[in-house]
């Protein structure tokens, strides 16, 4: 063993419980969005890291302040180059051998989906040089990822999933990596809908609108003057305190029949001032007791 694996075995510190997600894939399938879902569930996320440099960041993280950061999400891509790709199995299975608890994520996507996302974004594919097509650059992005897609745990196709079910889907799956039980806060507009995933609504349409006040009009429940509105109002009051409780008083029977993460959603008409207020306020509250609290406003993303 080398003594960068060496370092990893610290006595105070149980390798079992680290916990390190490396992301991979196209360019183009979602390895950003995925990232930024992991660190909602509070992993210390570093995106395009040298392979090289993992076994040291897993090392200094995991004695920085008594070993607080054990859950790790690395992202790697194209932009790593060369042999890093080559090296990368090797690297892993010197952390494997440490004792340390990796899982890989490689996302992937139809080809003729990368040709649209980037034909719609504008952006240019990182091995897209000039004389180089977008269409010979997935080729060769294939090629050089080869030796991650034939390791990986798990391959995440992304082809037919918006940015907000691919981050849903990343959340919920990998929230048993937080203690306890993983809550995503939701607000939504009822005129577009239910959201089909969640596990208890609650409708907020009873409560002042901020929206018949045309200076809060252009603004969400984010912002400084509709909350400032919104905390005036002693019955928006009276339904945080009720829907607070009653999360306070079910939410651990929940946890308890071993749930690992679950969807409230909050509802108004137009799903931009009282349901993403609630839901700020609900998350905030929340936060103390679990450690893994999300939120998601869909009709402001």
């Amino acid at each position: 063993m080398n003594e960068n694996s060496a370092a990893l075995l610290n006595p105070s510190v149980d390798p079992q419980e680290i916990r390190l997600i490396v992301l991979t894939g196209m360019s183009g399938g979602g390895k950003t969005v995925a990232l930024r879902a992991l660190e909602d569930l509070e992993f210390y996320c570093v995106d395009n890291l040298p392979s090289a440099l993992l076994p040291q960041l897993v090392d200094a993280l995991i004695h920085d302040n008594g070993g607080t950061h054990r859950r790790i999400a690395v992202g790697v891509d194209v932009r790593n180059r060369g042999a890093d790709f080559t090296h990368m199995p090797a690297v892993l299975s010197q952390l494997a051998a440490a004792g340390v608890q990796l899982h890989l994520i490689f996302l992937d996507c139809r080809d003729e989906v990368l040709i649209k996302r980037y034909s719609e974004t504008r952006r240019r594919h990182p091995l897209a040089t000039r004389g180089v097509s977008l269409a010979d650059a997935i080729v060769e992005e294939r090629r050089l990822l080869r030796p991650l897609t034939a390791i990986a745990d798990k391959v995440i196709d992304s082809s037919e999933l918006n940015v907000h079910q691919l981050r849903r889907l990343v959340a919920s799956g990998y929230a048993q990596a937080t203690a306890g039980l993983t809550l995503m806060f939701q607000s939504f507009a009822f005129r577009r809908g239910l959201p089909l995933d969640a596990d208890f609504v609650f409708d907020a349409r009873c409560l002042p609108n901020p929206h018949w006040q045309a200076h809060l009009r252009p603004l969400s429940g984010k912002d400084a003057p509709v909350r400032e509105f919104l905390d005036e109002q002693p019955l928006v009051a009276e339904y945080f305190a009720d829907t607070a409780r009653w999360l306070d008083t079910w939410l651990p029977r929940f946890e308890q029949d071993d749930r690992s993460y679950m969807t409230i959603a909050v509802g108004c008409t137009g799903g931009r001032h009282r349901s993403v207020y609630l839901v700020e306020k609900l998350a905030a509250h929340c936060r103390s007791r679990h450690e893994g609290v999300l939120t998601f406003h869909r009709e402001l993303e």
